[in-house]
């Protein structure tokens, strides 16, 4: 039996990567220094929770087939300088999910934007053509337990993130997957703390490219000018094959796509969706499946957790809750809303939460990008802000920075929550969009009021 040790193992790809591997029936065990919910309670039904918070170095011995790094311990962890002593394989997750699946086709989904939503929509098509591959994906999924599988199926898909890999080792986790088919959905200015350079962010998506191998293929979004000059001007001799949004209209507030078998309903919706949607047809064609099989499972797609996610809705209002935090992510995301309900008012709540958008410096890229919503909403945690160092923006300076003159500011969860209470929902959709939680604000009577309007 294997034996793994993973240092932060409280970590959301972390903790779902030790449960895939004690369902392959290795042994693990973990070490962190917080573990929040869910989890904790999942490692605990699992019987691998750590008993104590902290790093234990005697938890390191010879036994161990291998050390699993996450990106939340710090290059000077006790653990980590014990199994680099005994000379212990360490590996990150991206080096791990390479080092399980090796001889299988390995499909990567990367991209500023779209990621979870593409990888989602294959996984899901897949699955409905029982289809035996593994994945790796970056959110929860309605019909999957875990956010990875490894067993011995011939492919995986992975969602690819250009974040950094670990503490000992600075470069994007994408590059370790060394894929066979890679999907280039869009670049967008990210992660400022890592990348401060746009050039150098582009750089990284340029380089993935590069490393198609020959027999490979390159799927890349045509309408992104960034995108496609990665994928026009990359060395690789891998078949490249570009996709733009697939074909649609709205009635009514529903979307149809119009398939050469008809038009199909679909329970997603907007531009980048439809993208999206474009992107993993294009996928899974590369996989063996046929349209007619694509088409007949993704009407059944009710997107990945936190990406336009419904929690409450009536005759005349709906609140959606999404992830979209970077400024494409967030103008893509209003405009997707407001363009299916045009006849309805838009009450858009962004959180300012990663380091990213609470930096001064990056502020600019938001320019104009909640100009579609009728009231536009911004949410400041001050103690989100006082932990990355930052300093706190008043409301003068995002409004110079949204170029949005009637743009409102909140610091206070209660006060927010008071003041959404308070509006008239009748013909308004209400959206919030967070990679946080508003400081854990409690949703439940902004549903109760939108399922009664």
């Amino acid at each position: 039996m294997k034996q793994y040790h993973f240092i932060a193992i409280g970590g959301a790809v972390m903790h779902n990567l030790a449960l895939a591997l004690v369902e392959k029936g290795y042994r693990v065990t973990g070490s962190d220094d917080e573990i929040y919910e869910p989890s904790r309670t999942r490692l605990d039904r699992a019987g691998i929770l750590p008993a104590e918070l902290g790093w234990f170095p005697e938890k390191i011995h010879s036994g161990l087939d291998g050390i699993i790094l996450g990106m939340h311990a710090r290059i000077d962890n006790p653990e980590l300088i014990k199994a680099q002593e005994l000379g212990i394989p360490v590996y990150s997750f991206p080096e791990f999910i390479y080092n399980q699946s090796q001889d299988k086709k390995r499909v990567v989904i990367a991209g500023s934007h779209g990621k979870t939503s593409i990888t989602s929509m294959i996984l899901h098509v897949l699955k409905a053509n029982q289809v035996d591959f593994d994945y790796l994906v970056g959110a929860q999924i309605e019909g999957f337990n875990l956010m990875v599988r490894l067993s011995d199926a011939p492919i995986i898909v992975i969602e690819g993130d250009e974040y950094l890999t670990s503490p000992i080792d600075r470069t994007p986790k994408f590059f370790h997957y060394h894929h066979d088919t890679v999907l280039l959905s869009g670049i967008a200015w990210d992660h400022f703390n890592v990348f401060p350079d746009f050039e150098d962010y582009k750089k990284q998506f340029s380089q993935l490219l590069d490393k198609t191998p020959q027999e490979g293929k390159i799927i890349y979004c045509q309408l992104d000018p960034l995108v496609v000059e990665a994928a026009e001007q990359s060395s690789t001799l891998g078949q490249k094959i570009p996709y733009q949004a697939h074909p649609s209209r709205i009635q009514d507030g529903v979307t149809y796509l119009k398939t050469e078998f008809g038009e199909i309903e679909i329970p997603i919706f907007g531009h980048h969706n439809l993208q999206n949607l474009q992107g993993a047809l294009e996928i899974c064609l590369s996989l063996g499946l046929s349209k007619s099989q694509f088409y007949g499972a993704i009407q059944s797609f009710k997107g990945a957790a936190k990406r336009q996610e419904i929690l409450a809705k009536s005759e005349s209002s709906i609140l959606y809750r999404d992830f979209a935090h970077a400024p494409s992510k967030l103008k893509a995301t209003v405009h997707a809303v407001k363009n299916q309900f045009p006849n309805r008012r838009l009450i858009a709540v962004q959180e300012l939460h990663t380091y990213s958008s609470l930096n001064k410096n990056f502020l600019p890229n938001y320019a104009n990008s909640m100009d579609e919503a009728d009231l536009a909403i911004i949410y400041l945690n001050p103690h989100a802000v006082a932990l990355k160092k930052l300093e706190l923006m008043d409301e003068d300076t995002l409004r110079k920075g949204f170029q949005r003159a009637d743009l409102r500011l909140f610091t206070s969860s209660d006060e927010l929550k008071a003041f959404l209470l308070a509006q008239d929902y009748n013909q308004t959709n209400l959206l919030l969009m967070s990679s946080g939680n508003y400081d854990n604000m409690d949703l439940e009577s902004l549903k109760t009021k939108i399922e009664n309007t």
